[in-house]
């Protein structure tokens, strides 16, 4: 160094890089697998080890060695915070976190059963929701208004027949408890009925979307990338219990796009009655665990509705062409 205000610039950046470097370590660990984050823990104290036994056996001030030290432990503290955040696997008598996280919903006009439809559960902030789509808690056209509807819930993770059905009321002096979902150009066909904590049983086992499934965490989303559909398809309602099925596809226009100035993008999928409202669903590239709920991202609502036109709802490969109505709009629900 040639005089102390280099110096001075020197012991700066330095300590910029170190920044980078602390800010660069916890990003690691959350694209780690509990797997990969083991491993990671394990290779570290072994590289530690090694240049504590160098240091040690080099001309290095006790002021370096405990820096070293405590470094060392600062970031195997680090380590060990983030594997016990990640999620331990599930008993594999347990039911997919999946499960929790969507149900069957059924419209009624007093005892008149008037549609089947899916449904997922959504968190904002402390305000928990029940999405589907406004034809699922309105009915379609020709039908009564509906006026309650029914879901399941679990009652035990180890047991997917305990489950329980609840009613819930879509009117409230004749005006919807629900609201249609806005987009940049009004509002869309998704739909939002805030649930109050007394709606559902004190013991039921819920677990909800919310806006970190919605982040992409920095990973691409392409034409043609696998997605899921995790709907209740009306022709296995006759079981005691719905069973949610998930069906493959791919996303068929981009992503990004607003199709025809809307929220939505199309999927190329096969589809059925009951399936209107379903979470569509995309496998991360990174994740820490293959059951874990935020191994899949949220992309969108499912829409039975064709397209316009004739020639795209009739037959053929444009039969299987369907609206998903982007999950970002999620982000700005709130409670009534």
């Amino acid at each position: 160094m040639k005089n102390l205000q280099e110096a001075t610039e020197r012991i700066c950046e330095l300590k910029g890089g170190l920044v980078a470097l602390d800010a660069l370590l916890p990003a690691v660990i959350d694209s780690l697998s509990a797997a990969g984050l083991l491993r990671l823990s394990a290779s570290f104290d072994a590289h530690a080890e090694t240049a504590r036994t160098l240091m040690l056996h080099s001309e290095m001030s006790d002021i370096v060695l405990a820096a070293f030290e405590r470094e060392v432990a600062r970031h195997r503290a680090v380590l060990q915070r983030g594997l016990r955040m990640t999620p331990a696997p599930l008993d594999v008598a347990s039911i997919d976190p999946m499960w929790l996280a969507v149900t069957p919903l059924v419209a009624f006009r007093g005892t008149q059963r008037l549609c089947r439809s899916s449904a997922f559960f959504y968190r904002k902030g402390d305000a928990l929701f029940l999405v589907s789509t406004q034809s699922a808690f309105a009915g379609s056209c020709g039908q009564p208004v509906a006026d309650r509807l029914e879901i399941e819930v679990a009652m035990n993770a180890h047991d997917a027949n305990l489950r329980a059905r609840c009613s819930l009321p879509l009117l409230s002096e004749g005006r919807p408890l629900w609201h249609a979902v806005q987009d940049q150009a009004g509002p869309t066909p998704v739909a939002a009925l805030p649930l109050a904590s007394t709606d559902l049983p004190e013991s039921a086992l819920i677990l909800a979307f919310d806006e970190t499934h919605i982040a992409d965490f920095g990973e691409d989303i392409a034409i043609g990338d696998v997605i899921s559909m995790v709907g209740f398809p009306e022709s296995l309602s006759h079981a005691p219990h719905a069973v949610p099925i998930a069906r493959s596809g791919a996303i068929a226009s981009p992503h990004a796009w607003a199709f025809q100035g809307r929220a939505c993008f199309l999927t190329d999928m096969v589809s059925s009655a009951g399936c209107g409202g379903a979470a569509i669903l995309r496998r991360r590239a990174i994740s820490r665990s293959a059951s874990a709920p935020l191994a899949w991202q949220l992309l969108a609502i499912h829409s039975c509705e064709p397209l316009e036109g004739a020639e795209a709802g009739a037959s053929g490969s444009d039969a299987r062409l369907f609206r998903a109505w982007s999950a970002q709009s999620l982000r700005d629900l709130q409670r009534p």
